[in-house]
C-alpha cells in the first residue's frame, strides 16, 4: 500500500511524512518541488528508509502527476503543497495563483483519472485529502463565533483568495465527478521545521541574534495556535474515518494575540537561554502594519472532536516549550535554511516599515 503526499518537504508536510512512518509501514511517494521554504534536511532522519520515496517536482507538471499515478498506484492523496506566506503573496501573488490554483487542478485531474482506473476494493476506499487553512474565512469580529464548517468563504489576501479557490476545487471534483475529496481547514501550525518567516519561528530565531522582533501594527491580531504534530493526527483521523465529501476544521483551542505570543517566546528565552544584555523583550519592534490584516481567527472544532473523537494533545504552553527547544537544540538547521535569499526577502518586507 502507499501514499502520495504533496509538499512533503515543507514544514506541515516533513512533519506528517515523519510522524506517518514512525506510525506504519506504508510507503510514502514524497512529490515536493523544493522551493524556498521545502527542505529536504527536515526528512535527513529517512536517509536510507524503504518506505520514503521522495521525488522532485512540480504539481502543474501533468505528465510528472500521470507518471506517478500509473508507477505508485497510491489509495490515497495528501495534497499540502501550497506556496501558504500572506506576506510573499501579497509582494508576488503569481506563484500562489500558479501553485495553489493551477496546481491543486493539475492533481485533482491526475488523481481523478486514477480514480476512475481503479477497480476492486481500491476504488471505494480511494481518498484526496486536502489540507486547507481557517484563512479562507476570512476576518472575525472580536466577539463573533468561532469559524465552523459552514462559515461563508470571505479571503481577504492573495494567499487565502488562492486556497479558497482550490477548496472550491476540490468540493466541485467530488460534487462533479464523484472524486472521493475530504478537506480539513487548519488554523495557524507552529513547531519544528517551521522556515523562519513565519512569526514564531522568527520570533525565535531574530531574539537569539539579538535582532528586532518586528510585530505588525498594534499586535493585537489574533490567531488560533495549533502544534503541527497535533495536526498531523488530525489529518490521520480525517483519512481513516473522514465522511466522504465533507469538510473537517482543525484548530488547537488556543486564541491568542500576537503580542502575547511574543511576549511568551522572549519569557521562554529568559528562562532557557538567557542574554547577557537583558530581557529579550526588549527587542521588540512595532512595524507598520501589512495591508488587508485580518484581525481575529478562530476554529469551531467541535465538529472532527463529535464525528471522529479527534482532540489536540498539547496546549499552547506545552507546545511552545517544545518549539522553543527544538530551535535552541537544532542551531545547524536554522543555519541551514537562512540563506540570502532568504535574507533578502526579510530585508525587502520588513526594513521599509
Amino acid at each position: 500500500m502507499t501514499i502520495l503526499v504533496t509538499g512533503g518537504a515543507g514544514f506541515i508536510g516533513s512533519n506528517f511524512v515523519l510522524d506517518w512512518l514512525a506510525q506504519s509501514d506504508e510507503t510514502v511517494v514524497n512529490l515536493d518541488a523544493l522551493t524556498y521554504a521545502g527542505n529536504l534536511q527536515n526528512l535527513a532522519s529517512l536517509q536510507g528508509d524503504e518506505r520514503h520515496r521522495f521525488v522532485r517536482g512540480d504539481i502543474t507538471d501533468r505528465e510528472l502527476l500521470a507518471q506517478l499515478f500509473q508507477t505508485h498506484r497510491p489509495r490515497a492523496v495528501l495534497h499540502f503543497a501550497a506556496e501558504s506566506h500572506v506576506d510573499r503573496s501579497i509582494l508576488g501573488p503569481g506563484a500562489f495563483i500558479k501553485t495553489n490554483v493551477d496546481g491543486s487542478f493539475a492533481l485533482l485531474e491526475a488523481a481523478r483519472l486514477h480514480w476512475l482506473g481503479l477497480e476492486g476494493d481500491a476504488k471505494p476506499t480511494f481518498r484526496f485529502l486536502h489540507i486547507s487553512t481557517d484563512e479562507v474565512y476570512g476576518s472575525l469580529a472580536p466577539d463573533a463565533p468561532a469559524f465552523n464548517e459552514s462559515h461563508p468563504y470571505q479571503p481577504n489576501s492573495p494567499y487565502s483568495a488562492s486556497k479558497a479557490a482550490s477548496d472550491h476545487l476540490a468540493r466541485a471534483w467530488f460534487h462533479t465527478y464523484g472524486l472521493p475529496v475530504l478537506t480539513t481547514n487548519c488554523s495557524n501550525n507552529y513547531g519544528p521545521f517551521h522556515f523562519p518567516e513565519k512569526l514564531i519561528p522568527l520570533m525565535i530565531v531574530n531574539a537569539l541574534a539579538g535582532k528586532p522582533l518586528p510585530i505588525y501594527g498594534d499586535g493585537q491580531q489574533v490567531r488560533d495556535w495549533l502544534y503541527v504534530k497535533d495536526h498531523c493526527s488530525a489529518i490521520r483521523t480525517v483519512l481513516a474515518g473522514g465522511r466522504v465529501g465533507e469538510t473537517y476544521n482543525v484548530g488547537g483551542w488556543n486564541e491568542m494575540t500576537n503580542r502575547s505570543i511574543v511576549q511568551t517566546i522572549c519569557a521562554l528565552l529568559d528562562e532557557m537561554k538567557p542574554a547577557a544584555a537583558g530581557p529579550y523583550e526588549r527587542l521588540v519592534t512595532h512595524v507598520k502594519d501589512r495591508p488587508g490584516h485580518d484581525r481575529r481567527y478562530a476554529i469551531d472544532a467541535r465538529k472532527i472532536q463529535r464525528e471522529l473523537g479527534w482532540r489536540p494533545a498539547e496546549s499552547f504552553e506545552t507546545g511552545i516549550r517544545k518549539t522553543v527547544r527544538w530551535y535552541l537544540d537544532n542551531a545547524a538547521w536554522v543555519a541551514n535554511v537562512q540563506s540570502g535569499g532568504y535574507r533578502d526577502w526579510v530585508a525587502a518586507n520588513y526594513e521599509q516599515r
